[in-house]
């Protein structure tokens, strides 16, 4: 699929299916007038998520309509468009009836802010890699940039004020397949103060509670309507049940805003403690202050006889290993037991999504395979 389908008026009054991935999918009854995604997030098993296209113009309203775009504006896609993030951008700009603009070369911060300039792109939607790149570059923003919805992970506190000091109008978000893309947002009122990365505002469209054991569950119009299976060469339709979704994450929700904090299931017990080794991650990114960039590192925990786990940090081979070994030693510092690190590790692969997301899993198999405990 290429993004000028996307943008067309003839893709979204088609009752037929489409596969983002362009994966060959085929035609499932039941199906006719959606969108099927192929999604695995930083950790579990792929699956298809379908989302009606009228799903995805309820949420690419709702995102225009959030950050005030008009058809005067234009959106430009620096994504993936087989990620419902990149697909999305393209799905705002055929809502706004805006132009659009896709950024094609292989990444180059660089080449990237010539590009917004030259195309006068508005608004745009980044990983918090790419804005770390724009940051390490000291690349000032072009005037016409209005927006960026940071998405695909958290921007930590230190890169995000770094980015807005240069002019890059950053915006935390929190999103999921499964919700055709945007949860929260933050608006761009948000942008006259100095950058947090929480909590974020809801958009108007979503409501959100936390269940009993503290995960997100949503409702709301733009809502996936199943997952698709893959049993041998058969695919099976599975249909969403219930007005409300219960997602993996945990999070915290505070009136018409959430907090988010890390995947349910990456919670391990250390020394009788419940550990949450994303939370760490974030600490260790507060204490590097910008000099790591966003996913280059993950906490791992790996059996130990003693403890039932031990807290391992896995950076990319490109972090400076001294840097690293500090950080380490920073939060050990500060910390009481059960949330103290290993020694760091440094593999010779990192495995990484399609939009840079480190994939745990793998990372953990590698971790453990190089931890002596």
């Amino acid at each position: 699929m290429e993004p000028a389908e996307v943008i067309s008026s003839v893709f979204w009054s088609e009752p037929t299916l489409a596969d983002a991935g362009g994966g060959g999918m085929p035609c499932i009854p039941g199906l006719e007038n959606h969108v099927v995604f192929l999604t695995s997030g930083s950790s579990g098993a792929p699956k298809w998520i379908a989302l009606s296209k009228q799903a995805l113009l309820t949420s690419a309203n709702a995102v225009n309509h959030h950050l005030h775009v008009s058809p005067a504006d234009c959106w430009g896609l620096a994504l993936p468009l087989r990620h419902v993030g990149g697909f999305g951008v393209a799905a705002r700009a055929h809502a706004a009836g805006c132009r659009f603009a896709h950024f094609t070369p292989r990444w180059d911060a660089a080449a990237f802010s010539n590009w917004l300039d030259a195309n006068r792109v508005t608004h745009t939607s980044l990983v918090p890699t790419q804005v770390h790149d724009l940051v390490s570059a000291k690349l000032r923003a072009p005037s016409c940039l209005k927006a960026i919805v940071v998405g695909g992970g958290r921007l930590d506190e230190a890169t995000g004020r770094a980015a807005r000091a240069l002019g890059w109008p950053v915006l935390a978000s929190y999103g999921m397949t499964e919700a055709a893309s945007q949860i929260a947002t933050q608006s761009l009122v948000s942008l006259d103060d100095i950058y947090q990365p929480a909590p974020i505002p809801l958009l108007p469209i979503w409501r959100a509670r936390l269940a009993g054991d503290g995960r997100l569950e949503i409702a709301g119009p733009a809502l996936f309507s199943g997952m698709v299976v893959k049993e041998g060469e058969q695919w099976r339709y599975v249909p969403r049940e219930g007005e409300w979704h219960v997602s993996g994450d945990r999070v915290e929700v505070a009136g018409e805003t959430l907090t988010p904090l890390g995947r349910a299931d990456a919670l391990v017990k250390v020394l009788g403690e419940l550990v949450a080794p994303q939370e760490i991650e974030l600490a260790l990114m507060t204490l590097a202050g910008g000099r790591v960039a966003p996913g280059s590192f993950v906490v791992v925990a790996v059996p130990d006889a003693r403890a039932g786990h031990a807290l391992v940090p896995v950076f990319d081979g490109v972090v400076d290993r001294k840097l690293a070994d500090e950080l380490v030693k920073w939060h050990n510092a500060s910390v009481a037991g059960p949330w103290r690190l290993q020694e760091p590790l440094f593999p010779e692969s990192f495995p990484r999504s399609a939009l840079g997301k480190p994939l745990r899993a793998e990372i953990a198999a590698a971790a453990l395979r190089l931890e002596p405990l």
